[in-house]
């Protein structure tokens, strides 16, 4: 009865060292879980581009068989003297897929007028951008941002998020979530240059 009795105890000590081992190591994981949310969180507050703050500048590779790419990469800073709709996007998003064919067909219209649409898809290859700039038929400046080096820049989340951005290189309107014919020209109708 004894070493029974030993057994059931040397058991149940084992059980609740057990418990005690697999509970701290679920502490130390939420509180690392909670760590890593909350400077998530402020990097990314810090890091958003807002109303009113100027662009950051960045230079991307063109899409190869994107318009007349005369030049292999495009960069924000060159643009300047126009309005820039800056339009951060995926060609696995839905509502990115449903704004395109407005972007295209407001691009020739506002093209002419001093506004550029550019597109920086954030997809993991070129190959499956191409397919979709051929599906759509798609006009407009499309850069790959492979790296995500300007997503992070602008502390880009929710895809698509649009920035509206002067001739002078400030940001006007930031749009978070997919936009409706009538609200991305009305967008665009705010960043035409003064003297056009």
């Amino acid at each position: 009865m004894n070493k029974i009795e030993q057994a059931k105890q040397t058991k149940k000590a084992k059980k609740r060292n057990r418990f005690i081992f697999r509970s701290s190591i679920l502490v130390v994981l939420f509180g690392a879980l909670l760590f890593a949310v909350v400077s998530n969180l402020t990097a990314e507050e810090e890091a958003t581009v807002d109303i009113n703050d100027k662009a950051p500048d960045f230079q991307l590779k063109r899409v190869a068989n994107n318009e007349d790419a005369k030049q292999s990469t495009l960069q924000l800073s060159d643009l300047e003297g126009k309005g820039v709709m800056l339009n951060f996007w995926a060609t696995y998003c839905e509502p990115c897929e449903r704004e395109m064919p407005y972007m295209e067909k407001l691009y020739p219209k506002y093209k002419e007028q001093g506004v550029e649409i550019v597109a920086v898809s954030v997809d993991a290859t070129e190959l499956v951008i191409n397919k979709f700039v051929d599906q759509y038929d798609l006009s407009f400046p499309i850069l790959h941002d492979k790296d995500s080096q300007v997503l992070d820049a602008y502390g880009i989340r929710p895809l698509p998020t649009t920035y509206f951005i002067d001739e002078n290189g400030v940001v006007v309107e930031r749009v978070l979530g997919e936009l409706s014919l009538e609200r991305l020209e009305g967008y665009l109708q705010q960043i035409v240059p003064k003297g056009t």
